[in-house]
């Protein structure tokens, strides 16, 4: 859309559109006038932050990438969230040739995109999704952060910067989250390339919220990271039958329909109790070494049928409320999100030229 959503036409859409709740509208008013204060995180312990993922640094585009949309925010706002992970590459402010220096016209968009979070009380978690030396995503980097001295050395250097440039703008509305879904490296590996970009950070900004992800593609928690005083981010894919079914990138194409609860073969079930026992028990046991918790990705995408993906998403909504923790869908546009999925087994509402997932949109919004 070419222009700003004011409070009048937010008001005015929701309404229309059936989202009279007081809530909502309330909500809304706060977003464009008096944010609603946003709560004060540890590593020991973070807020329930809910919310998205938002793509527009989350990988290189061949003719620039645009600067994060204040539109999102206030209508993420809107909707009763508080909360964006911004996944990024690092070839958006630099470029492999010189990958020291980085470009300020970029960091521009993410300084706006944290203002964004001000104006409208969204918490702005950033992330690393392409650091140097490691992407979850090919192609490979050309030196790796896990074995290369000089890869780990620019990674420093540039969360340095970033500490250096947001000191001062409190946990409350900026975190930082250094690495995306780190594969299955040692974990003595992990702990000390974290150590080395957490000295880094605190050389300029001792006081910054640091997350880390944990091992195993996010999955897998990490106690000997308790002592650098951080919190940790989980994901909610599991099982990725359901999660990723149709998904190309993931082979998912071949696998057959899910259903929810998901029987693989005999005596192998995917249920709301196997989530507990293998994606809730060990963060919680994680929490007690005094870390806290957020599950910094999740969702289906859009060929999951949409009956499957709800059932599911509920099960996980529910043993997160009941863990205390947060989440952040995988995107709030897109084939993941709430708006405008392309998925073919939903009767979409019109919500301001967009196809409003509404029976997803009110399922997240009660979880």
């Amino acid at each position: 859309m070419n222009h700003p959503l004011t409070r009048r036409d937010f008001i005015a859409a929701a309404s229309a559109a059936g989202l009279g709740a007081v809530a909502t509208l309330s909500n809304a008013g706060r977003a464009a006038d008096t944010p609603a204060p946003l709560p004060e995180p540890s590593p020991a312990k973070l807020p329930r932050w809910r919310g998205f993922n938002l793509l527009e640094k989350f990988t290189q585009r061949r003719n620039g990438n645009p600067p994060f949309r204040e539109q999102d925010f206030e209508w993420i706002a809107g909707f009763g969230f508080n909360f964006v992970r911004l996944p990024m590459s690092y070839l958006c402010w630099t470029n492999p040739g010189n990958w020291r220096t980085l470009h300020e016209a970029e960091l521009k968009h993410i300084d706006q995109a944290i203002e964004f979070g001000k104006r409208y009380g969204v918490h702005v978690n950033l992330n690393f999704h392409r650091a140097p030396g490691y992407c979850v995503n090919p192609p490979a980097e050309p030196k790796s952060l896990w074995t290369d001295p000089e890869a780990l050395d620019v990674c420093a250097l540039h969360w340095g910067a970033f500490a250096k440039r947001y000191k001062g703008i409190p946990n409350r509305n900026v975190s930082f989250d250094l690495l995306n879904e780190p594969n299955d490296q040692p974990e003595d590996t992990y702990v000390r390339i974290v150590t080395r970009l957490v000295e880094a950070i605190r050389a300029e900004d001792p006081q910054r919220l640091i997350v880390a992800d944990g091992l195993r593609w996010g999955n897998k928690p990490v106690p000997k990271l308790a002592p650098l005083r951080l919190a940790q981010s989980t994901r909610g894919y599991q099982p990725m039958r359901v999660s990723h079914h149709g998904a190309s990138w993931v082979n998912g194409q071949n696998w057959p329909v899910p259903t929810w609860p998901l029987k693989l073969k005999e005596g192998d079930v995917w249920d709301k109790e196997r989530l507990r026992r293998e994606q809730i028990e060990p963060w919680l046991a994680l929490e007690k070494l005094g870390v806290g918790v957020h599950v910094g990705e999740w969702g289906a995408f859009n060929k999951t049928p949409h009956p499957v993906a709800l059932a599911w998403m509920r099960d996980c909504l529910d043993l997160w409320k009941e863990a205390g923790w947060g989440w952040s869908v995988w995107n709030f546009r897109g084939s993941f999100g709430v708006l405008d999925s392309d998925r073919t087994d939903v009767t979409y509402e019109d919500w301001r030229g967009h196809k409003l997932d509404r029976a997803m949109l009110e399922l997240l919004r009660a979880g």
